[in-house]
């Protein structure tokens, strides 16, 4: 678990790691930061403009340090392809929330329907592969629709490009994960 401190650092190096990137300039690794941030994670960056999705990209493997993934995800979510490149005029009316995952874990079940009972929704952020197939909500996301565990899992599969049921087909391999959520 991060500090309340470390989480309001990694949200000020997102932001300025946006601003950076938005004005065409190079965003600078920090010199001085917690130590603690030096550890591989995975993370997210989301940005949101009056409450609707802007931009939310990261990296689900613990691949990089928690700083150089939160810089990375944080540039990347200004290009999110599902929306227009992030602008300057844009930058003052944007909040900024970093999700610092732990390791998604594969969920063994017996039987597609076991999926129900080992899901916390509100809890768990998800991942599926099937085939060439993946994708990812976090856990926040089911909170906000308040989804239930079969929603979640629906939806999941349709982030992935699937058919929402695709959860119950035996290739499918979901993980699960938890996120500490820090907010602007």
């Amino acid at each position: 678990m991060l500090t309340a401190e470390e989480g309001t650092f990694l949200l000020k190096l997102a932001r300025s790691t946006i601003k950076e990137f938005v004005n065409n300039e190079r965003a600078e690794k920090p010199t001085r930061y917690p130590k603690t941030l030096d550890e591989k994670r995975g993370v997210f960056c989301t940005i949101t403009e009056d409450g609707e999705l802007r931009g939310c990209i990261g990296l689900p493997y613990p691949l990089e340090s928690l700083i150089n993934a939160v810089m990375s995800a944080s540039q990347s979510a200004c290009e999110d392809p599902r929306f227009e490149k992030l602008s300057k005029d844009e930058l003052g009316m944007v909040k900024i929330e970093v999700s610092v995952l732990t390791e998604p874990v594969l969920i063994k079940i017996e039987k597609p329907e076991d999926y129900l009972k080992e899901i916390n929704v509100g809890k768990d952020g998800l991942i599926i592969q099937c085939g060439p197939y993946s994708g990812l909500l976090l856990p926040q996301v089911a909170t906000e629709y308040n989804w239930s565990a079969e929603e979640f899992l629906n939806n999941l599969c349709l982030k992935a490009g699937l058919l929402p049921k695709e959860w119950k087909n035996p290739e499918a391999r979901i993980y699960k994960f938890h996120a500490q959520i820090f907010r602007e």
